[in-house]
């Protein structure tokens, strides 16, 4: 049987003018190209993070009104937000999933806190809500401190993790350190990659053939298509990872494969 890889398109970046009419139909053919999962920030017009996450929300609506996805919000970005703002997406019942942010770490200049409190407050909203948590992580230290505080939190299972490589002041793209990395993850807990500043597609080839069950693309993260040029269109950076993924011989995972990944139905 072929592999599945799952493709989460983070599909926002910052900055303006934020035009949602826009980003619902890049979402939409990202989904139609291969694009299991969207994660959104909840970001004003003008790009910075709100705690009005009203527009977030309706461009979720509008876009799984024409097809399946499994959405992903947010609990996380650097902002003066505090967390039960940074949580209020999940009231919404359209949310299936959030990210969950596994320490504090340096982002270039900025100094992205998530302490203890942080992630247990995550952990139990999301539980009450019944949404998927996927456990985002800068360094090896962050999957030591969840697994210590499984204990007094009540994280899902299988808990999915989410390996971030390419931020100045985190772990830096090189097989090396995902083998690391990946070594310290619990045995047999899916996990999935993100590549900040991307140019290229061999740190995210490496990780597929090492076994990621998830693969995030989308402008967040960066625009590249290789070669120096850059994508106008999140399903194009889709399209060009689904490519990556069948020339291997694996398959792009459907959205209920993804939600099954994370322990939903």
């Amino acid at each position: 049987m072929s592999q599945k890889v799952i493709i989460s398109l983070a599909a926002m970046q910052g900055g303006a003018p934020l035009d949602y009419d826009a980003l619902t139909e890049d979402i939409i053919r990202s989904v139609d190209a291969g694009a299991a999962i969207c994660h959104l920030h909840s970001r004003d017009a003008c790009g910075a993070m709100t705690a009005d996450c009203g527009p977030m929300i309706e461009c979720f609506e509008n876009a799984r009104a024409e097809r399946d996805f499994v959405v992903q919000a947010s609990t996380g970005g650097v902002s003066d937000l505090t967390m039960e703002q940074r949580c209020h997406p999940l009231d919404f019942d359209v949310v299936e999933s959030c990210s969950l942010n596994g320490g504090s770490t340096n982002l270039g200049e900025y100094v992205y806190r998530n302490s203890f409190d942080d992630i247990r407050f995550v952990a139990r909203k999301a539980h009450e809500r019944h949404v998927a948590p996927e456990i985002e992580v800068f360094d090896i230290g962050m999957i030591q401190a969840v697994e210590g505080l499984v204990q007094d939190a009540p994280f899902s299972t299988p808990r999915f993790y989410n390996l971030v490589f390419g931020h100045k002041g985190g772990m830096q793209p090189t097989m090396k350190g995902l083998l690391a990395f990946e070594s310290f993850l619990p045995q047999g807990d899916p996990w999935g990659v993100t590549h900040f500043g991307r140019e290229g597609w061999d740190f995210l080839a490496g990780a597929i053939a090492l076994g990621a069950a998830e693969v995030r693309i989308g402008f967040e993260d960066s625009r590249y298509l290789g070669n120096g040029i850059q994508a106008k269109h999140n399903w194009q950076l889709v399209e060009r990872l689904r490519e990556l993924i069948e020339s291997i011989g694996y398959e792009v995972a459907t959205p209920a494969e993804a939600r099954a990944t994370f322990g939903k139905r």
